[in-house]
């Protein structure tokens, strides 16, 4: 299986950033439209063919780059969809937090299962770096290899200490 691939259609479209991660697929983007070109992106997204998508961003980005529907033309694609807001370059509110133990489970499921997970925020770097890195890690990847593997395909990920220090999950925190 391969160990990453970077995406893309043409100059300017949105590329994602993909990785293998127990027996699937798992990647990030930016958020659809931020390129100036939502429908392509979805197009992108549906050749794609994500079994899940997650969302970090909030309601207002996505209004912004015309993707106020963003949830349900996901939907539309044949992949579930799942909204987890996240202030930019923040970590997890309490709102987010109480919803990842189900969310991971889907994910890590759809991961061990073959599937494609793909993860995005406004630019595909901060939030969903964090979240990625977070899966791998609960996937059972050493923290500091799954880090240098995402970074080897995106070397923006994650770009606070404290989206850091939650991507590490509960243990690291407890020693932090």
């Amino acid at each position: 299986m391969m160990q990453s691939e970077s995406v893309g259609q043409k100059e300017g479209a949105l590329v994602i950033h993909a990785l293998s991660v127990a027996d699937g697929i798992l990647a990030l983007c930016p958020l659809p439209g931020a390129g100036g070109n939502y429908r392509g992106d979805l197009d992108h997204i549906h050749d794609w063919q994500p079994g899940l998508v997650i969302s970090m961003t909030t309601e207002a980005e996505q209004v912004a780059v015309g993707g106020a529907t963003l949830g349900t033309d996901i939907q539309s694609l044949a992949s579930r969809w799942v909204h987890l807001p996240v202030p930019d370059f923040s970590p997890p509110p309490p709102e987010v937090l109480a919803k990842w133990p189900p969310v991971s489970h889907m994910a890590r499921k759809a991961l061990v299962g073959g599937g494609r997970v793909l993860v995005h925020c406004r630019g595909g770097c901060g939030r969903s770096g964090m979240v990625v890195l977070r899966l791998m890690i609960e996937c059972g990847e050493k923290p500091a290899v799954a880090l240098a593997r995402l970074r080897a395909v995106r070397p923006c990920a994650v770009e606070t200490p404290e989206q850091m220090q939650w991507a590490y999950g509960p243990r690291r925190q407890a020693h932090n």
